[in-house]
């Protein structure tokens, strides 16, 4: 496999913004029962990057870059 964890401060401000946007607006991702605004989604998705409780990744042979729990078992093969 072929996953890198991201360090959130390597990358702009620009970059890390439409990292986050493209997260929030895929299909499937379910913020709980209540509906949060774009700019809600956003600042709690920046917010767990930033504590660490959610890591960007990179994918080597999609090219793709996604956002997984800190504790997800598929990371801890990486560590």
């Amino acid at each position: 496999m072929s996953i890198h964890i991201i360090p959130v401060n390597k990358l702009s401000a620009k970059a890390l913004q439409g990292v986050i946007e493209e997260f929030i607006s895929r299909n499937g991702t379910d913020y709980g029962a209540v509906e949060a605004s774009l700019e809600t989604m956003f600042r709690q998705v920046k917010s767990k990057l930033k504590d660490g409780s959610v890591v960007l990744v990179f994918d080597d042979e999609t090219e793709t870059t996604n956002i997984f729990l800190a504790d997800d078992p598929i990371l801890k093969k990486l560590r």
